[in-house]
C-alpha cells in the first residue's frame, strides 16, 4: 500500500545500524531515504554510529545525520571529538553528535566505571568543547534524555534532546519542561519509537513486545516508566526478573503502554503515530522492524508507503 502522496512534512527520521555484512546495504538505504525526502537519518551504537556517520558523509549529499547515540564511557575524548569535528567538516555540517551515558549493565560489560550520569555528561561536554582547540569545530551536541534532570540539562548544555522508547503521554508534560528553559524552536527534539508495520496488528504487537524485553531489563528504564505512570507493570516486571520468569515479561506488558512507547499495526495507525508525535514538536525517529523479516525488509516497508 502506498501513501505517496502523504505530505514529505509527516516523513519521521529513519534509524538505521550498520550490521556487520550489511553495512553497504544499510548505506544504500540511507541514499533511497534521502531521495525519498526523509528529514535525518539517527545512528544507534550498533554497529559502530561514529563509523557509520563518516560513510554517510561520504555517501549522501543533503540530508542529516546524527549519533543517536554514542555513550560517553569506554570511549577518549579525544577521539571522539577530532571524529565528530572530522564528519562535521566533510558534510558540511549536516551531521550532529548525540551523545548518551547509556545503561550501567552494558557499560558494566565494556569494562568502564559509569560515575553519576549528569555530571558525567556536564563534564564530558565541557571537556569535548575545551579539546575543539586541538581537534577542530564540533558539530552541534544533543543529549539523551528521559528523565526531567537530564533533559533539563540537554537543555542548559545541548542543541537539542533524545529520548528513546518514551512515553508519548509523558513527552507531551516534558516538552513543556524545553519550553520553559527559554530554548526556541531551533533546539531539536526528537524519540526513538520501535515501529512494526503489518495488516495483523497482533503479529506487530508482538515484535515491539520482543524488543521491548531488552528495555524493561533495564533500571533506568523501568525507573523513567514508573515516572510516566506505569508503575504497576514495572513493578510487576521487577517481580518477574527477581524470580527469574523472563519468559513471563511480554505477557505482563499491558496494550495501554506498548501503544503508548511504539508504534505498531496497518501503515495508516503508523503514519497518524509519527504525525501524534510532529504536533508536540517531537521529530519521530523510526526504529524498523519486520514481522517477517530483518532491518532491509523493515525499512523497505516504510519507504513502500512514500514511494
Amino acid at each position: 500500500m502506498s501513501f505517496a502522496n502523504t505530505s514529505k512534512d509527516s516523513l519521521p527520521a529513519l534509524s538505521i545500524v550498520a550490521s556487520p555484512g550489511k553495512r553497504r546495504a544499510i548505506i544504500d538505504l540511507a541514499r533511497e531515504a534521502e531521495i525519498l525526502g526523509f528529514p535525518a537519518l539517527a545512528c544507534p551504537s550498533l554497529g559502530g554510529a561514529l563509523g557509520l556517520c563518516v560513510s554517510l558523509a561520504h555517501e549522501t549529499r543533503d540530508i542529516r545525520f546524527y549519533t543517536a547515540i554514542q555513550g560517553i564511557y569506554g570511549n577518549s575524548i579525544g577521539e571522539i571529538g577530532s571524529l565528530a569535528s572530522h564528519t562535521h567538516e566533510l558534510s558540511g555540517g549536516r551531521f550532529a553528535l548525540g551523545l548518551g551515558v547509556s545503561h550501567e549493565p552494558m557499560v558494566r560489560r565494556t569494562g568502564a566505571t559509569m560515575g553519576p550520569p549528569l555530571s558525567d555528561m556536564r563534564g564530558f561536554v565541557e571537556s569535548l568543547r575545551a579539546n575543539a582547540k586541538y581537534g577542530g569545530e564540533l558539530p552541534p551536541i544533543y543529549v539523551a534524555a528521559l528523565r526531567d534532570r537530564m533533559l533539563n540539562l540537554a537543555c542548559e548544555i545541548g542543541e537539542g534532546a533524545l529520548w528513546a522508547n518514551a512515553s508519548f503521554g509523558h513527552t507531551t508534560k516534558q516538552v513543556n519542561l524545553v519550553s520553559e528553559s527559554g530554548r526556541g524552536e531551533d533546539f531539536y527534539l526528537a524519540n526513538m519509537i520501535p515501529t512494526v508495520i503489518d495488516e495483523d496488528v497482533a503479529a506487530a504487537a508482538a515484535i515491539n513486545r520482543r524488543t521491548m524485553t531488552t528495555y524493561v531489563r533495564l533500571p533506568n528504564y523501568r525507573n523513567y516508566w514508573k515516572a510516566a505512570g506505569y508503575v504497576e507493570e514495572m513493578e510487576r516486571i521487577e517481580l518477574a526478573l527477581a524470580e527469574k520468569r523472563v519468559d513471563d515479561l511480554e505477557s505482563i506488558m499491558s496494550d495501554e503502554w506498548l501503544a503508548d512507547c511504539t508504534l505498531f499495526g496497518t501503515p495508516r495507525t503508523v503514519l497518524e503515530g509519527f504525525e501524534r508525535w510532529k504536533s508536540i514538536g517531537v521529530q519521530p525517529i523510526a526504529v524498523m522492524s519486520s514481522t517477517s523479516g530483518g532491518q532491509v525488509k523493515a525499512i523497505g516497508q516504510l519507504f513502500d508507503l512514500y514511494r
